[in-house]
């Protein structure tokens, strides 16, 4: 790394301090210091481009707030799972955000990532804020749903490039199900991802038996399904 790149990186990490707690930057530290990572810090502190109407900038600062914003989903995730508190990323985990986060640094994708809208279909979305922020970073536009009826209305007007869904929703356990399947009887082929509590294989199999892109209830899996499937549409 030079001189330059560690001076533009630690520009990006000073304008970070002030927004983020001292954990995630502890997370920032450890997904982005690691020896496999160095040409991807190299790479974050060289590109940048404008997009779309507003004139977006994707900039190093908002490829390393994807991380940081995902690193904490994760953190958050574990803590749901577990019924205890948020549990920061290993070194291990830390890297694959990196990895997953480092697949949108193509100018070519980033392009279709800034220009994309979606749809999430969550009546507690509040609790997956890190996981739409992360996303956000990236310049994906994202609208929310608390309902199944609500979301059909919405798609009804609007086009979406990709649908998040909430398996469960006000006590309706295969909420998720009944979305797809009621999307493919009105003919809509937007690809949907079922973001759920369980990463279990056998959910996954029957998701996509539904008809859904994915299913997931790991915050750096559903990042990636999020940004293949916007690119795919």
């Amino acid at each position: 790394m030079t001189i330059d790149d560690l001076t533009k990186l630690l520009q990006v990490l000073v304008s970070l301090v002030q927004g983020v707690s001292w954990q995630l930057l502890i997370l920032f530290v450890l997904i982005y210091f690691g020896a496999p990572l160095r040409n991807f810090v190299n790479n974050l502190g060289e590109f940048s481009f404008r997009a779309g109407a507003s004139g977006l900038e994707a900039t190093a600062k908002r490829r390393i707030e994807a991380g940081v914003l995902l690193g904490s989903a994760s953190a958050i995730k574990s803590g749901d799972a577990t019924n205890g508190s948020p549990q920061l990323p290993g070194a291990e985990e830390a890297k694959e955000i990196a990895t997953v986060v480092s697949q949108t640094l193509k100018p070519k994708v980033a392009q279709q990532l800034a220009k994309a809208s979606v749809l999430w279909i969550d009546d507690h979305a509040v609790d997956n804020a890190h996981a739409i922020r992360s996303l956000e970073a990236l310049g994906i536009g994202f609208t929310i749903s608390p309902s199944t009826p609500d979301a059909l209305e919405k798609i009804r007007i609007n086009a979406y490039d990709a649908i998040v869904s909430d398996m469960r929703q006000s006590g309706n356990p295969t909420a998720g199900y009944e979305l797809l399947r009621e999307l493919q009887r009105l003919g809509v082929n937007t690809p949907v991802i079922i973001y759920g509590s369980s990463n279990e294989p056998r959910f996954k199999v029957e998701a996509r038996s539904q008809g859904a892109f994915g299913d997931t209830g790991n915050p750096q899996e559903l990042f990636s399904l999020v940004t293949m499937a916007v690119q795919k549409g």
